[in-house]
């Protein structure tokens, strides 16, 4: 990779292209974040080349990050499958001509199959393969028909997780040679909290109390209602006062979890707090029990490496990537079992030597990962794709 890269940084001044499209003002979630915290880096560390940020709406200054990045919109605005299709194969192949792009970059996957520009995809996970149903039948018919063939005209395909690179080999029968694993980070606001700010954020939103908290957005992978379930059967059984906090906004197919809500025993405490500042959500994380993350599916777990930079243990799920990004800083629990999780909670609230030991390792952990790695690796399959 050394002689590539030097090849690279010795060609011409080059162009490359961005789908911006998630770079949303105070709205930033998963695919938003991985955006933002690369592409920041990228565009700073590479001054010798220009990009062209592609956004799909009228877009915020501070997403601009350098002088060599250069802010287009495309129309429509692409947040429906049938709009999905004119946006990237009709309004991104006229850009890319009207800018001369040397190459297209899509962090959130979604390509174009109406051009010949080197394009390098994205993909975070396939979750919509293996679960359809938690998303829209629109959505659906849309991921499951293009994102294999947008995989297989990617020239690099970037993914964050080794399970998910088995995931895109077995499934869409790519060659393991043509994917990047590259890990995502987390923001340095995540940080161990003194205890006044401890004690001043759980008055704020517990009350005073101690709490497990659950961080990111409200649908169904996400597992809530077993969540919900397990909190419920735990209070029940451990009689504290401890809380669940649950940070995030409510996104899509929520009627299930709302009746399980009603239906529980201590719904009240149970605090749902919407989107939180950067800064309120570092304080929220570095203030909690512990953090509860039973998703039953995920491409990475990026509050996993959040919870271990603010210096709290884990509880998170068995399955998928999760066991990958915790390694032995958590406690692995079966997420479609309500039993497995409150035993979890059970543990955790019990034990402190146990908590201790984990926030250990994971300040070992998650030294594997930052944003900076992130933002080189992202860089090399350029220079794969480039540099060639």
């Amino acid at each position: 990779m050394t002689i590539i890269r030097t090849v690279f940084t010795n060609l011409q001044r080059l162009r490359i292209a961005v789908n911006t499209r998630f770079l949303l003002k105070d709205k930033l979630e998963g695919i938003g974040t991985f955006q933002h915290e690369t592409l920041q880096r990228v565009v700073r560390n590479h001054p010798e080349h220009e990009f062209v940020f592609i956004f799909d709406r009228k877009f915020s200054e501070e997403y601009v990050y350098a002088p060599n990045v250069q802010p287009v919109v495309a129309f429509p605005q692409a947040r429906h499958p049938y709009l999905y299709y004119i946006y990237f194969q009709y309004s991104i192949p006229r850009l890319l001509r009207k800018y001369k792009a040397d190459l297209f970059f899509s962090p959130d996957g979604y390509l174009s199959l109406r051009t010949n520009i080197p394009q390098v995809q994205v993909l975070h996970d396939l979750a919509f393969e293996h679960y359809p149903e938690d998303i829209s039948k629109s959505g659906a018919w849309y991921y499951t028909k293009f994102f294999p063939q947008f995989a297989e005209r990617a020239q690099r395909i970037i993914t964050i997780s080794e399970y998910t690179k088995k995931d895109i080999v077995e499934l869409y029968s790519i060659a393991p040679e043509k994917i990047d694993l590259v890990y995502p980070g987390a923001a340095p606001s995540f940080k161990p909290v003194n205890e006044v700010i401890k004690q001043v954020t759980r008055r704020r939103f517990t009350k005073d109390h101690a709490y497990f908290l659950y961080v990111g957005a409200i649908q169904p992978r996400k597992n809530i209602g077993n969540l919900l379930k397990a909190f419920d059967a735990f209070r029940k059984s451990y009689g504290s006062g401890i809380k669940l906090v649950i940070v995030g906004r409510k996104a899509w197919k929520t009627q299930e979890l709302e009746a399980i809500f009603e239906e529980m025993k201590f719904k009240e405490d149970v605090v749902f707090t919407g989107r939180l500042s950067n800064e309120d959500l570092g304080h929220v994380m570095g203030s909690a029990l512990a953090l509860t993350y039973v998703s039953y599916f995920e491409g990475f777990g990026i509050p996993i490496l959040e919870a271990m930079q603010a210096g709290i243990p884990i509880i998170c799920s068995g399955v998928t990537s999760m066991p990958e990004v915790a390694g032995d800083a958590a406690l692995l629990v079966n997420p479609f079992s309500v039993e497995s999780i409150k035993d979890a909670m059970i543990q955790m609230a019990k034990d402190e030597k146990l908590r201790t030991n984990l926030i250990a390792k994971g300040t070992i952990q998650q030294t594997k990962f930052s944003w900076e790695k992130t933002a080189t690796g992202v860089w090399d399959s350029f220079v794969c794709v480039l540099g060639s």
